[in-house]
């Protein structure tokens, strides 16, 4: 059970797999009114920088659960470069099925909510793991504008319109979940351009080494295409944030 090697490489230079530089991921850190022993659940957890830096920052606990072996190799590295891996654990397993032994005081999924089919399954899955009381944290796309076609539609990746929300749209939804939005920090246009320009160069740099690869057509394929859908439409018209709720 591990992630396809086409997705590490593309994301082989970043600490945070999702378009949140690190001055946002501070700032969700001191929004949400983190202190010392507050524990977090994350699901889907990458790399780990959330939990490492929290662990950091705010004296935190957590475990953190992923598919990927390369990434949880990246996150147990992070957290002894950072001296916290005292207080930070681990999972290699699919989150969709994981179920936290103690509830947390904080549980999250930050941008991986195919685990739950969507925002609202996603929500049922994090209540799982979540204290009563405590705070969901969920990472998720949205449409800044109305896409004008199904090619523009398409070419954010999506199948159609129906597969985001807007932004009033996911807001709308956590209220019909009986939550209350308490905070969220954005994704901004920077933002995304350094999380998906900086893949372009990861396949770039991988090509060059890689020549010969298996995986060689499908990449540089995709860096013929990838850029131009990116400036076309994804940028435009896609947003990204981390939204804060607590159950009413």
């Amino acid at each position: 059970m591990d992630l396809p090697r086409s997705f590490t490489i593309r994301e082989s230079s970043h600490r945070i797999i999702n378009p949140l530089t690190p001055e946002k991921l501070a700032t969700l850190g001191a929004a949400i009114r983190l202190r010392p022993g507050v524990s977090v659940v994350d699901l889907c957890c990458g790399k780990g920088e959330m939990l490492a830096t929290w662990a950091r920052d705010h004296g935190v606990t957590g475990t953190g659960v992923d598919i990927s072996t390369v990434f949880l190799s990246a996150a147990r590295e992070r957290v002894a470069e950072l001296s916290v891996a005292d207080r930070v654990t681990f999972v290699h397993g699919d989150a969709s099925t994981y179920v936290a032994a103690q509830p947390a005081d904080v549980a999250a999924c930050i941008g991986a909510t195919w685990i739950g089919q969507g925002t609202a399954g996603t929500v049922a899955l994090l209540e799982r793991s979540v204290r009563p009381g405590g705070m969901l944290l969920v990472g998720e796309c949205f449409w800044r504008a109305e896409p004008p076609s199904q090619e523009a539609i398409e070419g954010c990746h999506a199948r159609s319109r129906d597969d985001f929300e807007t932004l009033p749209g996911l807001v709308r939804l956590f209220d019909g979940l009986g939550y209350d939005l308490v905070e969220m920090v954005l994704a901004d246009e920077d933002s995304w351009d350094r999380y998906v320009a900086a893949q372009w160069m990861n396949v770039r740099t991988w090509l060059d080494a890689h020549p010969d690869d298996e995986l060689a057509p499908e990449f540089r394929a995709e860096l013929s295409r990838e850029p131009l859908l990116y400036t076309a439409y994804q940028r435009r018209l896609l947003g990204w944030g981390v939204f804060a709720l607590k159950r009413r």
